[in-house]
């Protein structure tokens, strides 16, 4: 009977022994906290905004001369579609410009807070250079040249 009292000291003891024990984090007093180094987290790549692109368009008819020439933007031309916006005469335009993605050659379409409205054409020589025409509801003709 004597080892059976022996066993259950020494179970007793491994018993009160092996208990969780509490770690404050942060020392007592004054002292700075410490902080723990994460693992960096793996982040998917942001893809960078697509540029925008200038369309300068240039009298070819005494109509458009009267007008001058015209600086607009072609924003946000991402997957063969982006806004088209110009003004002129104090008229504000705003269209869309598209082109499919394989293909070279685009429209490029604005209507006129006055109700005037303009229709494009062009084609893109690169990625970054293009030239196409712009014919307005006045008449007025206008060559195109497109760049980053």
């Amino acid at each position: 009977m004597s080892n059976i009292k022996v066993l259950l000291a020494i179970g007793s003891a491994c018993a009160m022994l092996s208990g969780c024990y509490v770690v404050p984090n942060q020392p007592y007093g004054n002292a700075p906290p410490t902080y723990s180094v994460q693992p960096m987290q793996p982040v998917a790549p942001v893809p960078a905004p697509r540029p925008s692109y200038t369309a300068r368009l240039y009298p070819v008819n005494n109509v458009a001369a009267q007008m001058g020439t015209i600086t607009g933007l072609i924003s946000n031309p991402e997957r063969g579609y982006g806004q088209f916006t110009f003004s002129v005469g104090g008229e504000s335009y705003m269209g869309e410009a598209t082109r499919e993605p394989s293909s070279a050659n685009g429209k490029a379409n604005a209507a006129g807070n006055r109700g005037g409205f303009a229709k494009c054409e062009y084609a893109m020589t690169n990625s970054s250079l293009g030239n196409g025409t712009c014919t307005f509801s006045t008449g007025a003709r206008y060559e195109m040249h497109i760049s980053l």
